[in-house]
């Protein structure tokens, strides 16, 4: 491993080009291949490599074959079409969300490879109406995923299925992706608003409850940050 030094105060559109980070910034791809090139809880290393052409992070061993990209998992809606009538009248507040959210606390990694024409993980938590891009949404549909619950994201978790299995279980997803922050003692999930079982589609009905969201946002990215430098101090640079 390089030197593991991570900035958790970088955003990363700043190298991002005016493209989307998740595939134009090039500390995040760096970023990513640090923090998840790691032992998987069954002791073997899940070494993630950078150098294989039009792949963003590449994994295959006796584990099996892994393509990844990178997804960002908070959402501020600042260019959420839909959402303007709200957004406009409270800019400020909009703006300090996406700018915390354009720090490594608020990215991961998902597989992004195709399969059969349906839509990746990223794709579908976007395009799914019960989740509307939340992250403490799809980490619901994660969890259940991993107790056989069925939920929105269900199917296409389950196309997924050979690399949530590297976790074993969802306590050993949580802990690898640093996650900690948005789940209880029970690994019930922190949701950011009142959660009523996927029975409608999330929505804001006014400024006040775009910022409690705001607060529960900002306060995971902040908790996942520290989380995220506090695991890179324990990092060797080779």
């Amino acid at each position: 491993m390089k030197d593991p030094t991570i900035d958790i105060y970088y955003n990363f559109y700043t190298d991002a080009e005016g493209g989307d980070p998740d595939s134009t910034s090039p500390t995040l791809r760096r970023y990513h291949k640090i923090l998840w090139s790691k032992p998987l809880p069954n002791g073997e290393n899940f070494e993630l490599s950078d150098n294989q052409d039009n792949i963003y992070l590449y994994h295959k061993s006796q584990l099996g074959e892994f393509f990844l990209g990178s997804d960002a998992i908070t959402h501020s809606y600042r260019n959420h079409k839909h959402k303007q009538w709200l957004t406009k009248q409270i800019p400020g507040e909009v703006d300090e969300l996406f700018d915390t959210g354009s720090t490594i606390g608020a990215y991961i990694i998902f597989p992004n490879n195709g399969i059969a024409g349906n839509h990746t993980i990223n794709q579908a938590r976007g395009v799914n109406g019960l989740i509307d891009d939340r992250f403490d949404l799809t980490l619901e549909c994660i969890r259940r995923f991993y107790s056989g619950q069925t939920s929105p994201l269900y199917e296409t978790l389950l196309r997924y299925k050979n690399f949530f299995d590297l976790f074993d279980n969802f306590t050993g997803y949580i802990h690898f992706f640093l996650l900690q922050d948005l789940i209880d003692e029970s690994l019930k999930i922190k949701f950011y608003l009142p959660f009523d079982d996927f029975k409608n589609p999330p929505a804001f009905s006014n400024t006040d409850e775009y910022l409690l969201y705001k607060k529960g946002v900002m306060n995971f990215i902040r908790q996942r940050n520290k989380r995220i430098k506090d695991y890179v101090q324990h990092l060797k640079p080779t």
